[in-house]
């Protein structure tokens, strides 16, 4: 597995997982499938063993190592890896979950991820916000980033925005009446929220401090809150070496056009 999942043990306001990366080799091939646009691929790859990477073309290699190179900003190159893991770590948790493709492009202005999950009769049970973040300072990072934007999402502000992603997800699965299952949704009732950071820990303490505040920003239920970190040290060392890697897998990947 690319990613292993450790639930918290102790924390009652919220629920989480610590990751950890049992092989990196495995990490940066899936990255790489990814970043050459073939998500859905990988998320067959999670949970059946033996399903082989599909060879891609020459051009679709090129973008891929386009999203792997730092290109001046290692900060948005390392965030849109980091969002690729979330999503690697949210499939893992929830397979076949309703779960949208982690975005092609860095420093995307629109929500990091989003999960739904719905009833019998098609009813939207859950609406899931993900907002993940590579950090080295991941307390500033959550109360002066990630609160705010908990905040406004919270106040309805965004609604529109949350509903265009949700119509679109359900449409991909297809759904019979996406715009309907929209409109009946009661939001103060489904919303809910996932924080995905990085820090150089993660135990009862650490998260204890680092997720202080959660159940102020995020009232009700323990269900409307989950919480993630990625244990690591050095980040951006790390994160390079992660990306120099599958930028070699991306490239083995390539057939001629």
């Amino acid at each position: 597995m690319p990613i292993t999942l450790t639930a918290f043990t102790v924390q009652k306001e919220w629920e989480g997982c610590t990751w950890s990366v049992p092989s990196v080799d495995q990490l940066a091939n899936a990255i790489a499938i990814i970043a050459v646009g073939q998500a859905l691929h990988v998320s067959n790859i999670l949970h059946v063993a033996g399903l082989a990477a599909k060879p891609t073309s020459n051009g679709a290699v090129k973008g891929a190592i386009k999203l792997l190179t730092s290109s001046g900003n290692v900060v948005h190159r390392d965030g849109w890896m980091f969002q690729v893991m979330s999503w690697l770590a949210a499939q893992l948790r929830t397979p076949g979950a309703m779960i949208n493709t982690p975005h092609m492009i860095h420093a995307h202005k629109g929500l990091d991820g989003l999960q739904v999950s719905i009833d019998g009769a098609e009813k939207v049970t859950a609406v899931v916000l993900f907002e993940d973040k590579a950090t080295k300072n991941p307390r500033k990072m959550v109360v002066n980033k990630v609160w705010p934007e908990f905040m406004d999402f919270e106040s309805g502000e965004n609604e529109h925005l949350v509903a265009a992603e949700v119509t679109l997800l359900l449409r991909g699965a297809a759904h019979s009446n996406p715009q309907r299952a929209v409109a009946d949704i009661m939001w103060k009732q489904v919303r809910r929220y996932r924080l995905s950071i990085t820090d150089e820990q993660s135990t009862d303490q650490s998260q204890a401090q680092l997720f202080k505040g959660y159940k102020d920003q995020v009232p009700g239920g323990v269900e409307r809150r989950r919480a993630e970190v990625f244990e690591v040290v050095g980040l951006r060392n790390w994160m390079d070496n992660l990306a120099k890697l599958a930028i070699k897998k991306a490239e083995a990947l390539a057939t001629t056009d």
